[in-house]
């Protein structure tokens, strides 16, 4: 591959490569690891099994496991049969599972046993394969093709659907992002920019049911590299896996970093072999993108965007150490621009929510054109952007600084208060580890910001002494109506606090 080659799939690379390098390692987890040869093999099994069974091409099929070197497979064969696969979160309630396999319109559901329990009766009907032995469906094994056979050969167009990524809820129901074939495309041939190739290893940590871990998972083995999976995310096993597999690549989000630096044996770890580490999902606090710089070898890039595509900017941190409290510059070919809540375009120096144009943009909401109309924008040629909903501002010299999710921003006594701002300020107090403000309704202001605030470990302090503390320093229209103590943020799989949840534990206030 070079940045210049025509379209490909990736089915068509990993058969490459098993050609090429048969016995190079592919793909490992804490059980299994296989081969170039023999991850073509079972994503073949995966595949003949698929056409066995009567899915067509442009299905859908579903999986909610835990992941893994099987749940990999499936996968990459379901691709290979030109199928398309909807990768569902298993911390969902029964209700929006059911929502999201009716959405997918999914014709196979592959599971493990923890993902059973959500599996409602009206879905009983549902063919259902168990990734992980247990009898939550038909095993795996069981339900693979033979081996030493080949699925009939599918032509996969670049605008044909890839995948089905359900956006995280954080908001309320999750949207199926139809992403195609032409977009992954794109996001594996940039792989080339970041220097994947057969030498890469990649460490994943997040789910694969995350676009963040998939930006990452697809180009590694689109250029012939190994990818490490974690099940399960610990700080501790994370290091001693860096060290063992010599990792050179890997992308975790900033909750992660946070853990992983705060690790007592981080420094005793020889992590020399990292080229890159990347980020991206949640907001990545300059200070620790400079902790990250200063003790961890490899370089360090954080992307900014959405699983719908539209415009990525991305912070090179180590070639510009004076701008970690930006998000970067718009990728190359990328185009991004800021509106005002009536969609008309801002002129440089304002601020405003920011829209994305791009090469990689997905199709649409699946089932959902309503829902697809109210995040695009047209500029005045008729160029399509997709709306991201955070508001930011460029700075003189191109580099975006985000201020706030425009859902997020608090209207409270008819003045604009962005949750960042005060969140910024409360940081700043020696014992408070992190924090997070919600607005909530009020019978004086309409809105009021309320936060809610995780100690550091082994401090104490009082609500009233450290609201006093935060109202000494901000303006009389910043100031907070509340401030409750909480041992953990909530957090989605890949560690976006969720404001929704902290907004229904907090009834409205009188005041």
């Amino acid at each position: 591959m070079t940045p210049d080659s025509p379209y490909q799939t990736l089915s068509d690379l990993l058969q490459r490569h098993a050609q090429a390098q048969p016995h190079a390692a592919a793909i490992r987890d804490p059980e299994t690891s296989l081969s170039y040869a023999a991850l073509n093999e079972r994503i073949n099994r995966v595949a003949c099994a698929l056409q066995r069974d009567g899915v067509s091409p442009g299905e859908a099929i579903a999986i909610c496991s835990l992941s893994g070197v099987d749940y990999a497979c499936v996968f990459l064969g379901a691709l290979r049969a030109g199928v398309v696969v909807a990768p569902l979160a298993p911390s969902v309630t029964p209700q929006i599972l059911t929502g999201m396999l009716r959405d997918a319109q999914a014709r196979l559901l592959f599971l493990d046993a923890a993902a059973l329990a959500l599996v409602e009766p009206e879905m009983q009907s549902l063919k259902r394969i168990a990734l992980d032995g247990s009898d939550a469906g038909q095993t795996l094994e069981a339900w693979l093709a033979p081996a030493h056979i080949t699925p009939s050969p599918v032509n996969v167009a670049p605008e044909a659907a890839f995948n089905i990524i359900y956006s995280s809820g954080t908001t309320g129901t999750p949207k199926g992002i139809v992403q195609s074939h032409g977009m992954r495309w794109m996001h594996m041939r940039r792989g080339l920019t970041y220097g994947y190739s057969p030498a890469t290893c990649s460490l994943l940590s997040t789910p694969l049911y995350s676009n963040t871990t998939l930006v990452v998972f697809f180009p590694t083995l689109a250029l012939g590299g190994c990818v490490v999976i974690m099940p399960k995310f610990n700080a501790a096993q994370y290091l001693v896996l860096a060290e063992q597999h010599r990792i050179s690549h890997t992308m975790l989000v900033p909750v992660q970093y946070q853990r992983i630096m705060d690790c007592p044996s981080f420094d005793q770890h020889d992590l020399s072999s990292f080229q890159v580490k990347f980020c991206t999902s949640a907001p990545f606090a300059a200070s620790l993108k400079a902790d990250v710089l200063r003790r961890w070898p490899g370089s360090l890039i954080e992307f900014y965007g959405m699983t719908e595509g539209g415009g990525t900017c991305i912070l090179h941190a180590h070639e510009h150490p004076d701008k970690l409290h930006t998000v970067g510059q718009p990728s190359e070919g990328h185009d991004i621009r800021l509106i005002d809540e009536n969609g008309v375009e801002l002129p440089p120096g304002s601020t405003g929510e920011v829209v994305g144009h791009s090469p990689a943009m997905m199709n649409g909401y699946h089932g959902q054109p309503e829902k697809t109309r109210e995040a695009e924008w047209y500029d005045s040629s008729g160029r399509r952007f997709i709306r991201t909903g955070d508001v930011g501002r460029f700075d003189a010299d191109g580099f975006l600084t985000l201020v706030d999710r425009r859902k997020d921003m608090i209207i409270s006594g008819g003045f604009n208060l962005y949750p960042s701002d005060l969140e910024a300020v409360l940081r700043e107090h020696p014992r408070i580890k992190e924090v997070a403000v919600v607005g909530v309704p009020s019978r004086e202001w309409g809105e009021t910001p309320v936060a809610y605030v995780v100690l550091r470990d082994g401090q104490t302090a009082t609500a009233p002494e450290l609201m006093d503390w935060y109202q000494q320093r901000v303006g009389k229209t910043q100031r907070l109506s509340a401030l409750h103590f909480i041992e953990e943020l909530p957090r989605s799989a890949i560690g976006k606090i969720l404001k929704r949840e902290l907004r229904d534990l907090t009834p409205p206030l009188t005041h």
